[in-house]
């Protein structure tokens, strides 16, 4: 449990994820934004509707989708983080929305609060990479949609670029550092390792068949990839980020995995490549939509 009370999924939201960074918190939002309108655009929402988020974090697609469902319709905020799901709550009273909004604790390979041919959309962003279980999460979903619902998924594709070279990390040169970065690297590695881990045991083809074998008749994906240089970025708030909730950050790994003259040899290589943009990363993500016919 971490230092301020909350579960690991809020605490990692909330903080870990921009290294509590105002900048970079920022700098998330904006890179979040598209995708959350990606979402919402492929879902179709018509006014009146009800929408269900799976895995809602703090709301970014769930408060992005009431203005689509309007006064007469009805956002399901759904997540396994009580956490999140209070402070949802809290940021829904304070907007004046609260009315309009209901939520739920589940998990995305069950939904059991959710009845039944309930909801009209159901949307997920960055959840599936979470969930082993991922043909019961499209059953799940096909299950409490109406007929003639429809999902809207976001699911970033980490097998892309997977595993880079011993002389890469985390897409900058390590040549000069290639203990150093192998010790930290094991790390994360150990944490998630490659061939069991849920974020790294699909594809978008295992996405289509998901949604073929839980019944969706209709179904569009887009696969989009980019090679592009990183960002120059300030080397303390990149250490002290986590990128996902399930690991340390590059500050704690170090920590546990090298010597005092390790770690400030492998940073001493590593921050100006940070600082300066050195470094090339490969990201690969997919959108899919598809219909209860």
């Amino acid at each position: 449990m971490p230092e301020t009370g909350r579960d690991r999924w809020a605490e990692w939201l909330l903080h870990r994820r921009f290294g509590g960074d105002a900048d970079e918190l920022r700098g998330t939002l904006a890179f979040l934004g598209p995708i959350r309108d990606r979402v919402l655009a492929n879902a179709a929402i018509a006014p009146g509707e009800t929408l269900l988020d799976v895995g809602c974090g703090d709301g970014l697609i769930a408060f992005g989708a009431l203005p689509a469902v309007g006064p007469a319709g009805q956002v399901i905020f759904s997540d396994v983080s009580q956490d999140l799901l209070d402070h949802a709550h809290g940021l829904a009273e304070e907007t004046g929305v609260a009315d309009r909004c209901r939520f739920v604790p589940a998990s995305a390979d069950d939904l059991a609060p959710i009845a039944d041919a309930s909801v009209d959309v159901v949307t997920t962003r960055s959840v599936l990479i979470y969930v082993a279980a991922k043909q019961s999460a499209f059953d799940a979903f096909f299950r409490v949609l109406r007929l003639g619902g429809r999902i809207s998924l976001f699911e970033p594709i980490n097998r892309f670029g997977y595993a880079e070279p011993p002389d890469r990390f985390w897409g900058y040169d390590a040549a000069p550092i290639l203990d150093e970065a192998a010790k930290v690297r094991a790390v994360f590695h150990r944490r998630q390792p490659l061939d069991a881990d849920p974020m790294m045991d699909f594809d978008e083809r295992n996405l289509l068949a998901f949604a073929e074998r839980a019944g969706f008749t209709e179904r569009h994906l887009e696969l989009r990839i980019d090679v592009e240089p990183h960002p120059p970025r300030r080397w303390e708030p990149f250490a002290e980020t986590a990128f996902n909730p399930l690991i340390p950050t590059l500050v704690e790994a170090m920590a546990e995995a090298l010597t005092p003259a390790e770690a400030d040899r492998f940073a001493s290589h590593l921050r100006p490549l940070v600082e300066t943009g050195r470094g090339t990363m490969p990201f690969a993500v997919a959108y899919l939509w598809a219909t209860k016919g």
